[in-house]
């Protein structure tokens, strides 16, 4: 009952960068990206009713290799993922359950409160949720912020490691990120570094080392 809970808090929908990660590793191989985030977005939601926290894993590191079976799975099948009518007015639906809760509560609703709307399962709502919307940008909106660009690996062992990095990296602070990129990417000095953030070397040197332990607990 605890673990049924548990699983039930997991919003997916601050998981969909991993899914645009995903995709993207699979981008120019024959099908359309769209239809790549969809069956990512599938592999996320399976996932999610897969995960137990008694794996001691975070759910991000335990939910790549599901999205990327689920778009594997694609090619393996030879693509497309077709739209029904049914789908496209499913669509209208919850483009219309968004419209009213941006108007009563100022915000988005989740795919819980969507199923609950509409008697839909997760795995129709998140399709149809694809046909009406555009994939969701990774870039940061800040404007003094920098995009980071981590190499990925084209063997699938490593690709986990490394999409869980740039996972837990999106979710730091605008300085945070920029302290980040400019000592491992751009290999600054601690000095030079304190220069362009406008802080002491003490500071950068105390504010990295509580970055890295924040990372490599988020990893564990």
């Amino acid at each position: 009952m605890t673990v049924t809970k548990q699983k039930n808090q997991i919003d997916v929908t601050q998981h969909l960068g991993l899914v645009h990660l995903c995709a993207n590793r699979f981008k120019n191989r024959g099908i359309e990206y769209e239809e790549l985030y969809s069956a990512g977005c599938l592999g996320l939601l399976k996932a999610k009713e897969r995960f137990d926290p008694e794996f001691e894993v975070k759910f991000s590191t335990y939910a790549v290799p599901v999205i990327l079976g689920e778009i594997k799975r694609l090619f393996r099948d030879g693509g497309t993922i077709k739209v029904s009518r049914s789908l496209k007015e499913l669509s209208l639906k919850i483009t219309r359950i968004r419209e009213d809760y941006l108007l009563k509560f100022a915000r988005e609703p989740d795919i819980d409160e969507i199923c609950s709307e509409t008697g839909e399962p997760p795995e129709r709502i998140c399709e149809a949720i694809n046909v009406a919307l555009p994939p969701i940008s990774l870039t940061p909106s800040d404007d003094d912020s920098t995009e980071l660009l981590i190499p990925v690996s084209a063997q699938d062992e490593k690709i986990t490691d490394l999409l869980s990095l740039r996972h837990i990296i999106n979710t730091l602070e605008p300085q945070e990120k920029r302290l980040i990129y400019l000592r491992y990417y751009k290999n600054l000095t601690q000095v030079k570094t304190a220069k362009l953030l406008n802080l002491t070397q003490v500071q950068v040197s105390r504010k990295e080392k509580k970055l890295l332990e924040k990372m490599r607990l988020a990893l564990i």
